[in-house]
């Protein structure tokens, strides 16, 4: 067990000097393995996409806490909150079946966002966005507060709305995502602007494979 974590450190430590030289970090690597792998596998519908999705956010809290995008960061805390919520709701919340008087619950299906739901999201989105770009802003060496700000918003917004299985999450990610990829060029994220192009990507196939997933557009409140 030595001998292969020496064998690991001497080879990942002249990666990560190579990738500090070029504006990254090993600890983003990390991120960007965990991220791919957790958003491939809720396209897959699979709940393992969660325990990883815990992981990530830890890693992308210190991540962006160095960036100075800070409403970023603070999203990290709720995307780890909302990650656990969303393995227990994946296993624990579709219709339970009985068989031989044993509780089994059903997978959650994937189901229509209800227009009551969509303005309250939308009316979420707006006043999270706000409050947060009027606290960052205020914080020393914030970067693009507003922008960062609406972001977060968003992407809380979509979080949510993967935990319940609603289909329209997938939206919001591909808007999110684009911006996102200027955004982290610009704060010299190189490895984490691959990412969400990456994530762009997934964000299609998730959207094209949950409706394929539908037996009926059905809606949920």
């Amino acid at each position: 067990m030595t001998s292969v974590f020496a064998q690991t450190v001497a080879v990942m430590t002249p990666l990560c000097d190579w990738l500090v030289a070029h504006g990254s970090s090993c600890l983003e690597l990390f991120g960007f393995v965990t991220g791919v792998a957790n958003v491939w596998l809720v396209t897959r519908q699979s709940t393992w996409s969660w325990p990883l999705g815990v992981l990530n956010a830890i890693v992308y809290l210190v991540v962006f806490a160095r960036a100075g995008l800070y409403s970023d960061t603070g999203l990290q805390v709720v995307y780890f909150v909302l990650s656990l919520y969303g393995w227990w709701h994946w296993t624990r919340g579709g219709a339970a079946n009985s068989a031989d008087g044993v509780y089994a619950p059903a997978p959650l299906p994937v189901t229509s966002t209800s227009p009551r739901l969509a303005v309250l999201l939308a009316g979420v989105v707006l006043v999270t966005w706000v409050a947060l770009a009027q606290i960052t802003s205020r914080i020393p060496r914030a970067a693009l507060p507003w922008l960062d700000a609406l972001l977060v918003a968003v992407s809380l917004v979509a979080q949510y709305m993967m935990t319940r299985k609603l289909l329209a999450n997938w939206l919001l990610w591909i808007a999110a995502d684009v911006v996102y990829v200027g955004l982290f060029i610009n704060r010299g994220l190189p490895l984490t602007a691959v990412l969400y192009t990456i994530f762009l990507a997934l964000a299609i196939w998730g959207y094209i494979s949950w409706r394929r997933s539908m037996p009926a557009m059905v809606s949920t409140a």
